[in-house]
């Protein structure tokens, strides 16, 4: 092979990921199989004096940064649990103790963490946070926002009163992941979207009248599907409207039936739904209704009469 050949194995946007993992296991498998075109694990682990976990780890890693071309084989997608999270791979504890030893990126994630989640680390907490560092293999700069980004949200939504578990964090690093987030841009249109919805829910809140309490999953699942068919804040108001005219209360699948038939009949403005549902929003029925009444000309010239 020349050295021309050699220069231009590694594209600049594979060298920019491979430097954001700061993986030196996950770089250097890379680096022997775009020289070597050798797809054997054995092989690997014995140039790189690695042990085949390691070998496999650095593979599956790989693949999840998009850089699979170079993996012995396509990795199958692990078992995901009833949550939708992946079970991250257990961890020996010498394995953490060499990497806060040895990995200044590790270390500096593990002191975030401690900040966000407001206390010491325990063993399980380190064990999980490794896991999602090495296993599910965010870049550092990524992980480190994601962590905080965590810490936002549960200020946010608890106002300081609880704080985000390992195991939130890592549920939060499996969301990241399964949409590809892999630089600071896309994780910064990411938590701009995020936000954008969690604004939403909170107006939605206020025009269903929930007040004083959090909104129950099942609550939330119902608000995100709306928002996911294209419904606005307006559209769901009158939807609202018409299921408290109608049953007397909220009543979350009944008005979830009404939403879903403007989807089938592709109504998504307040206008269309208006115009073209074959009904009138009740707060117009009750304006009209009360309204000046139409004027009796027989009575208005009786009325003159006695003048």
């Amino acid at each position: 092979m020349s050295e021309q050949t050699r220069d231009n194995l590694i594209s600049p946007q594979a060298a920019d990921k491979l430097i954001r993992a700061h993986d030196g296991d996950v770089a250097l498998l890379y680096i022997f199989r775009a020289l070597t075109g050798s797809e054997d694990r054995e092989s690997a682990a014995k140039a790189l004096c690695r042990t085949m976990r390691e070998i496999e780890t650095a593979e599956e890693k790989l693949c999840r940064m998009g850089l699979g071309g170079v993996c012995a084989a396509p990795v199958s997608p692990a078992p995901v649990n009833d949550a939708g999270d992946e079970p991250l791979p257990e961890y020996k504890a010498e394995d953490i103790v060499r990497r806060c030893r040895e990995d200044a990126a590790f270390t500096a994630i593990l002191e975030e963490a401690r900040k966000v989640m407001g206390r010491s680390l325990s063993s399980v907490d380190m064990k999980t946070l490794f896991a999602i560092y090495d296993y599910i293999g965010l870049p550092v700069d990524v992980m480190l926002l994601m962590i905080n980004y965590c810490g936002r949200v549960y200020e946010e939504r608890y106002h300081g009163q609880r704080r985000p578990t390992a195991r939130a964090i890592q549920k939060e690093a499996d969301k990241w992941a399964r949409q590809e987030i892999i630089t600071m841009e896309q994780a910064e249109a990411f938590m701009r979207r995020q936000d954008e919805r969690r604004s939403m829910l909170t107006l939605l809140k206020e025009t269903l009248g929930i007040k004083g309490r959090e909104l129950s999953p099942t609550e939330r699942d119902y608000l995100n599907s709306w928002l996911n068919m294209g419904f606005d804040e307006k559209c769901i108001a009158i939807a609202y409207d018409r299921t408290v005219t109608n049953t007397g209360s909220l009543k979350w699948s009944y008005m979830n039936k009404i939403l879903q038939s403007w989807q089938e009949k592709g109504l998504k403005t307040e206008k269309d739904i208006l115009e073209k549902d074959g009904r009138r929003n009740p707060r117009q029925n009750a304006k009209t209704a009360s309204g000046p009444k139409a004027i009796d000309l027989a009575e208005l010239d009786r009325l003159i009469d006695k003048i």
